[in-house]
């Protein structure tokens, strides 16, 4: 095949859950081969996982900067901005040669964080916005550390090396505000509610429709990844599936 890269049919599966609960009951089970090594259903959700964050996390990080009413939490949100911007990058540079459909927007439980700070002000919004991001970036924290120790592609690897370091960022500065209840949000990190599966997914785009872009603020200090330095320069690789969605530039 000269390297490139083999798909099966199985890789267009968009995933069926996700959020702070397993996406998955086969997260080790391959679903296609790439010249960057295999692709397994946990890689994929993971990437979509990435994805997803910044679909909240980022807008919120705009909400941040006008509504916060301390520097830490103006500081935070800049920091949201940032690192979103250039991970969501990172997972639209590689989704299309690993063949993954990104959606468009977050799940619903993840706008519903959106919507219910977007109703807050003052210190009441300060507090939970400290609260929910500390608690939803610890609870992926763990999965990235699964993900870069088991995955045997190196784009994913790479993406999870830049989660990492974004997520530990953002860990820290949204404890730097001064705001966290520690016991409270580290009991809901660890004992997340049973949600709907329906409520963790973030839909499908339609067939057609323009992707999403996160534009990076001007003074972005966050770098996406640097794919012809991954692999060895492999950058090339698979075209997108009939029906994948469009990346618009």
């Amino acid at each position: 095949m000269g390297g490139a890269m083999v798909l099966t049919l199985a890789a267009l599966a968009y995933p069926s859950m996700l959020g702070v609960s397993t996406v998955s009951s086969s997260q080790t089970r391959i679903i296609a081969g790439t010249q960057w090594g295999p692709l397994t259903e946990g890689d994929r959700d993971f990437v979509v996982r990435v994805r997803a964050a910044g679909l909240w996390e980022y807008p919120l990080g705009q909400i941040g900067l006008q509504k916060g009413s301390s520097k830490g939490v103006r500081t935070a949100s800049e920091h949201l901005i940032d690192g979103h911007a250039a991970l969501d990058a990172s997972c639209r540079k590689i989704a299309p040669m690993l063949n993954i459909t990104l959606p468009n927007v977050a799940s619903p439980q993840q706008e519903g964080f959106v919507t219910q700070l977007k109703g807050e002000s003052g210190k009441k919004f300060d507090t939970d916005f400290a609260n929910i991001l500390r608690m939803t970036h610890g609870s992926i924290f763990n999965s990235i550390a699964k993900i870069r120790s088991t995955t045997k592609n190196s784009l994913v690897r790479a993406l999870a090396d830049q989660a990492n370091d974004t997520v530990l960022d953002h860990i820290t500065v949204m404890e730097k505000t001064g705001l966290v209840d520690f016991d409270q949000t580290i009991f809901q990190q660890t004992t997340p509610p049973k949600l709907p599966s329906a409520d963790l997914t973030p839909p499908a785009p339609p067939a057609g429709q323009p992707e999403v872009v996160l534009t990076p603020p001007p003074t972005a200090t966050s770098t996406p990844l640097d794919i012809d330095g991954i692999a060895g320069g492999g950058s090339g690789g698979g075209t997108p599936a009939p029906g994948a969605s469009p990346t618009v530039r």
